[in-house]
């Protein structure tokens, strides 16, 4: 028979079970706030603030870059902050979204703050890809508590905006700092198997480059695909690249020449 303990528990996480389903359904009715046109401006704008993320001049600046890019480009860029309400798919027909059409949304009630919807013709332009990175640099928690909400949609746009004057992009522009050390770590690694993997195996018999050439789709994915290609498809500075193939380097020669510096030297018998 189950113990009293594990009994108690059981009835606790039965509690706890309709607690949550009462609380999602007291909850339920507001979901109507959810496609809500009253929310919307009366004039047109296209940055929506309803989550008061922007100073007013930030909004003042920002609105007038959108007008801007888009009176030079063809491209429509729109914004929409919102907390605890919305006005959900009522901003469709307000900004009258089309395949030219990229909508960023606020909203910090999420793991993520930031979503984004795609017209088909920025699709062709920019993947799917393009835009989980996209949120995932820019929208994660850690970004926003350093730079804020605000430079986190601003800090977005801005890429799309790149990218929509260079006719595309495969990957989000720009390297930060925590990416690169990823990099730096990922070509250290790969120089480090192939530097044991071209440990000799004969007394003086040099680099075994049949080993390491043996072993180099594991250190060529390491060092080719995560050390050097996300450096270069995401800035032009040599400098990133160069630290990463120093890495690859000292890596490779620490391994490579551990044996020989673990080597003691025999004691002289008397």
């Amino acid at each position: 028979m189950p113990s009293s303990t594990m009994i108690l528990r059981r009835l606790i996480g039965s509690a706890l079970a309709i607690v949550l389903s009462l609380s999602v359904w007291s909850i339920a009715p507001a979901a109507q706030a959810f496609d809500n046109p009253e929310l919307l401006p009366t004039v047109q704008t296209p940055v929506i603030d309803l989550a008061k993320t922007f100073t007013a001049i930030q909004e003042e600046n920002l609105v007038k870059d959108i007008n801007t890019f888009e009176a030079d480009t063809g491209w429509k860029l729109r914004v929409l902050t919102q907390y605890d309400r919305t006005p959900g798919r009522a901003v469709r027909k307000y900004w009258g979204l089309d395949e030219k059409s990229v909508l960023v949304v606020s909203d910090s009630r999420g793991g993520n703050t930031l979503n984004f919807r795609v017209g088909d013709d920025v699709y062709k332009l920019m993947p799917r890809t393009f835009w989980i990175e996209l949120q995932t640099r820019f929208g994660n928690l850690y970004y926003v508590r350093e730079n804020g909400e605000d430079n986190a949609v601003i800090d977005s746009l801005a890429a799309v905006k790149t990218c929509l004057v260079r006719g595309g992009c495969s990957v989000v522009p720009g390297l930060p700092e925590e990416q690169w050390i990823l990099t730096l770590t990922s070509s250290i690694i790969g120089g480090v198997i192939c530097g044991f993997a071209g440990q000799y195996r004969k007394p003086n018999g040099g680099f075994a480059w049949q080993w390491a050439l043996i072993f180099s789709p594991l250190w060529g994915i390491l060092f080719f695909a995560f050390g050097v290609a996300p450096v270069v498809t995401r800035t032009a500075e040599w400098v990133p690249l160069l630290r990463n193939c120093a890495g690859f380097i000292i890596g490779v020669l620490v391994a490579y020449l551990t044996p020989v510096l673990g080597q003691s030297n025999p004691s002289e018998e008397l």
